[in-house]
């Protein structure tokens, strides 16, 4: 009873300001919430093969137990949402989670009406410290690195918490770095939209008052996803190296992003590239076929598959008179993908890729293979997500709050089976500030020199400022 009474009192303290910023929101009667409660429940039994993947059966049957007492009175939208979503956490799978409905849209009509939202864009570390990045919308900042201590006379720690007790995603290194990504629609979630801040923060030991309006710019998350160049970008660097940067594995227009990297390993060829690098650190993932297609055939040396097997639940519209409906089918994956060692564009060199906080999905598939048929070494800070990956996401939608719901229907395992690494583990462990993405990429390029100097930079001698693609 005093968990229960704790976790109350913090769903009271988040639905008071959260209520003032939404008073006009359509208002659910409690028998409306048990419904959409159920409703989760269902949808996880008919969906999910194995939810003890992630979180024990009796934790979980406690967790759904004790949430009705949090559903007591009436609610609107964004209300029941600060409620059910402190699920997200114990589900500890991002693809497992309930989130705001249609929050993209819904975060650009709020600025398109003349809204604001919180100046800044930031990054938090699991135990809590949240520091400025940039300004809202990515542009610099010269608050940039400085420690948000209060936020509106609340302590920022109070506010985190409140946040990363809703947050979703496999680690609690991993929900953080995501709310970081996000925090600006999880402040407006749960606090509201006030038309300035006042924020207490720390830089160098100096401790800094000030006020700040609410940005109108467009979250920089909503802007890399619309642009192309944002999310991919290739430079060849001196001693005969080259980066390429692939953030999403999403993109509609595939064969552009094809023609993207056949032109990097084009570029690559005629520089007499050695060492390639491949950052996928902020990869949320997407397609399978991006990297197949797009990375993989470049340099895979012998046949691989993405998993060793997977288990599923058999959905409607999947049956089948083998495999009939609510069936869970542990099955070997036999379909493997042959190499293509006489690609006019091979390379031969040597290949590390860049893992990291926001590595996750079909980026995870593609570092698992990577890794367990050593076509390259993984280079990172430390593990984040679950390298056993669930997939086949299937999205509903709550019948009255409209919250999404997205509940996984399989769950792969990687291809070096159950002796592989339980997380997305490098072989290179190295420091990755998120303040400083680049100091990973230098100290593993020195790393690599004072380990087996790389030839002399006579192609590339004139790139010391480097050429981006």
């Amino acid at each position: 009873m005093p968990v229960l009474r704790a976790a109350l009192c913090l769903l009271c303290s988040v639905l008071l300001p959260f209520s003032g910023a939404r008073a006009e929101a359509v208002v659910l009667t409690p028998e409306q919430l048990q419904q959409d409660l159920r409703f989760i429940q269902a949808e996880l039994a008919r969906i999910h093969p194995d939810p003890g993947h992630s979180v024990s059966k009796a934790e979980l049957d406690a967790a759904l137990a004790a949430m009705p007492a949090k559903l007591q009175q009436p609610l609107d939208a964004g209300q029941a949402w600060a409620a059910l979503a402190t699920l997200n956490p114990l589900f500890a799978d991002a693809h497992l989670a309930l989130i705001p409905a249609d929050w993209r849209a819904q975060t650009r009509r709020h600025l398109d009406a003349g809204g604001s939202l919180f100046p800044f864009e930031v990054v938090l570390n699991a135990a809590g410290e949240l520091r400025i990045r940039a300004e809202l919308g990515g542009q610099p900042s010269a608050l940039a690195g400085a420690r948000i201590e209060t936020i509106n006379g609340l302590p920022s720690q109070q506010i985190v918490q409140a946040m990363l007790a809703r947050a979703h995603g496999d680690s609690a290194e991993f929900r953080a770095h995501l709310l970081g990504k996000r925090f600006w629609l999880f402040y407006r979630l749960l606090y509201g939209t006030p038309p300035s801040y006042q924020l207490a923060l720390e830089k160098h030991g100096t401790t800094l008052r000030l006020q700040r309006a609410g940005s109108s710019q467009l979250p920089a998350w909503l802007q890399d996803e619309d642009s192309f160049a944002r999310q991919y970008q290739f430079q060849l660097l001196p001693g005969r190296a080259a980066l390429l940067t692939a953030h999403t594995f999403f993109w509609e227009d595939k064969a552009r992003f094809y023609a993207f990297t056949e032109a990097a390993f084009r570029q690559m060829q005629a520089a007499g590239t050695q060492t390639l690098l491949i950052d996928v650190r902020e990869n949320g993932g997407g397609d399978d076929d991006m990297w197949r297609e797009g990375l993989l055939k470049y340099f895979a040396h012998q046949p691989w598959r993405w998993a060793s097997g997977y288990r599923k639940k058999v959905i409607e519209g999947r049956q089948s008179p083998t495999e009939p409906l609510g069936a869970v089918i542990d099955a070997e994956l036999g379909s493997w993908v042959q190499p293509q060692p006489d690609h006019p564009l091979r390379f031969h060199g040597q290949v590390y890729a860049l893992v990291g906080r926001g590595t996750y999905s079909s980026a995870v598939l593609f570092s698992n293979v990577l890794q367990d048929f050593g076509f390259a070494k993984l280079v990172g800070s430390g593990s984040y997500a679950r390298a056993r990956q669930s997939g086949g996401l299937q999205s509903r939608t709550l019948p009255h709050s409209r919250l999404g719901l997205g509940v996984p229907r399989f769950i792969l395992q990687r291809p070096a089976g159950a002796q592989g690494a339980a997380l997305v583990q490098p072989d290179i462990l190295l420091a990755d500030d998120p303040l400083e993405p680049k100091q990973l990429i230098d100290a593993l390029l020195a790393k690599l020199a004072a380990e087996a100097p790389l030839p002399a930079d006579t192609a590339q001698s004139d790139s010391k400022n480097a050429k981006s693609h």
